[in-house]
């Protein structure tokens, strides 16, 4: 599969309208700007970090072929008072954090994780507003009309800012390219904290009651197959069909279609080879000895596989010509796909594209699996 996904080891919200409360539990990841009741702005920011373990562990032992490339995926729970254009900023955060065990207004608050105020509990780690990691210099904002000093810090590095956005009509979720910074992390030029994201700058503490836009995220935690993840796409396409293949192209989109090696039932440490069989179906009269079904035949290399989620009806893996295009050995058509990278507990639905004689077919033939935990 050259497409991977990780999730976060943590993430929490920090709000400068409550300097030392902990949300590390909450559910939702929120980023706004909004007037409390006394007319002032009070502005959100959301932290998530993922295991440098493991990001080593794709690096290392998962990607094949051609260098990867990595996005930051959340997807939006709730998004109100936007205008035409507003843009989030992704950037790598300079301090080490903790997630701490909060909810967003309990009553009495949790203030035992990162907070506006505080990067370790109250009263512990100050967010540092400015300095410099082995040559990077970071940076923190807040404004000290509206707020107590605080919100996060970040690096300076322009390749490390990463923005998104969104008009008023756009899907709000956020899939932003962070290849750069988690290359930095990689290669140790930088510490891996996570990454915090915020409004720009013109967009914080913003007391016009035209600006108040409020993004919602789902957060790691919660009940639903929307957490944040960290994904990792890589192209592992191989062919034998530009050499001496031994079996037949398809050339007719009136197919047969079965996919083998599914035993249907998955563990997350699995690794699984799917194969394709495809004949005709309609083949040709030609005279030999044996069935023609028995002959080995080839989707054309414009063929790519996506996988859906069977309760939602949503892509987790969508078709790519890039990362989705689906390989060739002696024994016919494959993908690959780590189990790891997909929600436990899950039913799957395997979905085969393929472009012949300009004709373009998608295959929906109930190809299922399941997760398990």
């Amino acid at each position: 599969m050259a497409v991977y996904k990780i999730f976060p080891t943590q993430d929490t919200t920090l709000y400068s309208a409550y300097p030392t409360m902990n949300t590390g539990l909450d559910a939702i990841l929120e980023v706004s700007n909004k007037l409390g009741v006394d007319g002032n702005p009070e502005v959100a920011r959301y932290l998530v970090q993922f295991d440098q373990n493991e990001i080593n562990d794709i690096v290392t032992n998962k990607i094949s072929g051609a260098t990867s490339s990595i996005y930051l995926k959340n997807f939006i729970a709730e998004a109100q008072g936007l205008n035409q254009n507003t843009t989030l900023e992704i950037l790598p955060l300079a301090q080490s954090w903790n997630n701490g065990t909060g909810y967003y207004l309990d009553n009495p608050k949790e203030t035992d994780g990162a907070s506006w105020g505080f990067s370790s509990y109250s009263g512990s780690g100050v967010w540092s507003m400015s300095g410099s990691i082995g040559g990077f210099l970071y940076t923190g904002s807040y404004n000290s009309t509206y707020s107590s000093q605080g919100g996060g810090n970040w690096f300076l590095t322009s390749n490390f800012r990463v923005t998104e956005s969104f008009e008023l009509r756009d899907t709000k979720d956020i899939e932003a390219n962070v290849t750069t910074p988690v290359n930095s992390w990689i290669l140790g030029s930088i510490p891996n904290y996570g990454f915090i994201v915020k409004l720009t700058g013109s967009l914080e503490f913003n007391n016009s009651k035209n600006n108040q836009p409020i993004f919602k995220y789902y957060s790691v935690d919660t009940n639903t197959i929307y957490p944040p993840c960290l994904e990792f796409r890589w192209r592992d396409y191989t062919s034998v069909l530009t050499g001496s293949a031994s079996g037949s192209i398809v050339n007719t989109v009136d197919l047969k279609m079965s996919l083998s090696e599914n035993p249907g039932v998955f563990y997350p440490t699995s690794k699984n080879r799917f194969y394709i069989n495809v004949s005709p179906l309609y083949p040709p009269r030609v005279y030999q000895t044996s069935s023609l079904f028995t002959n080995l035949n080839y989707l054309p290399t414009a063929s790519y596989y996506a996988i859906k989620d069977l309760d939602t009806n949503e892509y987790v893996v969508n078709f790519d010509d890039n990362y989705t295009q689906i390989s060739s050995d002696a024994n016919g058509n494959y993908f690959d796909v780590y189990m790891s990278g997909l929600e436990p507990e899950r039913y799957y639905s395997i979905l085969i594209k393929t472009n012949i004689n300009g004709s373009t077919k998608i295959f929906d033939d109930n190809y299922y699996f399941k997760v398990v935990n």
